[in-house]
């Protein structure tokens, strides 16, 4: 073993070493002592809450894939001004799913029709705004061009096609047409609910119904995409107006949070990038709204279960 020599005295190496060692952990002992001492847990002054996700339900206006190309960018300029809430949109197969989720209060906000608006109502929901242009708020009744037809009591024993029973623009408002002009439509015709205003503005170019009834809205999406099938079709008829469809909320959701929705969807008519999602919607703007505003519509529908036929059961 080496040995060195430190004055008179001769020391091992590794006792040298032994005693660098205990020094060095005294000294990392004091240090951690006094840091410990020093240490205190930082908190937040309030607590990290998760973001709150609320449903925005549309309803099926379009097939839900076309629905969410439209609507989306509207869900994404609205969550871009708001704080700790983010909305998701959700769409629906059909009328009756979309209907369901509404009336059981799945969805936080909706934009549904103005029967649905009505409904809604007794569901726990609140009228906050609603789409204008009500001008455009009628129904359309479609027939082929090589069809002959001239006069609406030509369609009786025929089939038309509409695509719901509860869609208020292209269906009750053209039944009350039908009625209006002599027609009694659980009698002297067929009606066919297809599922969405597409089929059945095609089941009238495929030639499955004498006539098909929509509203504007789709039937100009319809002409767009498809010139070739829309020009071999027409619009035979028109019916009356009523409000458009309306902008709902859950009563428990904050007014505060309401108001500040509601200016983003009243205001998007007011700059570029709020025009420029109102245009694949065929819409000028969004305009405010209450319960009070579809009155006009509770009272037609009133007259049409008394004299046309149940809202709520299948025809």
């Amino acid at each position: 073993m080496e040995l060195i020599s430190h004055h008179s005295h001769v020391y091992p190496v590794y006792s040298r070493n032994l005693f660098w060692l205990v020094w060095v952990l005294f000294m990392l002992g004091g240090c951690s002592a006094e840091q410990n001492e020093e240490y205190h847990p930082r908190y937040a002054e309030q607590p990290h809450e998760p973001e709150l996700v609320y449903l925005f339900g549309v309803h099926p206006l379009h097939n839900p894939e076309r629905l969410f190309e439209i609507y989306q960018p509207l869900v994404s300029l609205i969550n871009q001004q708001l704080q700790g809430v983010r909305l998701e949109l959700e769409a629906s197969r059909n009328y009756a799913a979309y209907e369901e989720k509404l009336f059981s209060g799945r969805f936080h906000l909706a934009l549904p029709n103005p029967y649905q608006t009505i409904r809604s109502l007794d569901s726990g929901y609140r009228v906050f705004g609603k789409m204008g242009d009500d001008d455009n708020f009628r129904g359309i009744i479609l027939v082929r061009k090589d069809s002959k037809i001239n006069n609406v009591m030509e369609l009786k024993g025929k089939a038309v096609s509409y695509p719901a029973p509860t869609a208020l623009a292209a269906t009750m408002l053209p039944q009350w047409f039908f009625h209006s002009h002599g027609l009694d439509i659980r009698k002297d015709m067929e009606n066919r609910y297809v599922g969405s205003q597409e089929s059945s503005i095609m089941n009238v170019y495929l030639g499955q119904t004498a006539a098909g009834a929509t509203w504007p809205l789709p039937w100009r999406a319809f002409s767009k995409e498809r010139p070739q099938l829309a020009q071999q079709l027409e619009v035979k008829w028109q019916t009356h107006t009523l409000p458009n469809n309306g902008l709902v909320v859950l009563d428990d959701i904050p007014q505060q949070l309401v108001e500040q929705i509601g200016k983003i969807f009243f205001k998007l008519h007011t700059h570029a990038e709020g025009k420029a999602i109102l245009a694949p919607m065929a819409l000028s703007q969004f305009e405010a709204a209450d319960n009070a505003t579809y009155q006009p519509v509770r009272e037609f529908l009133t007259r049409f279960e008394k004299e046309v036929r149940p809202i709520r059961e299948e025809p």
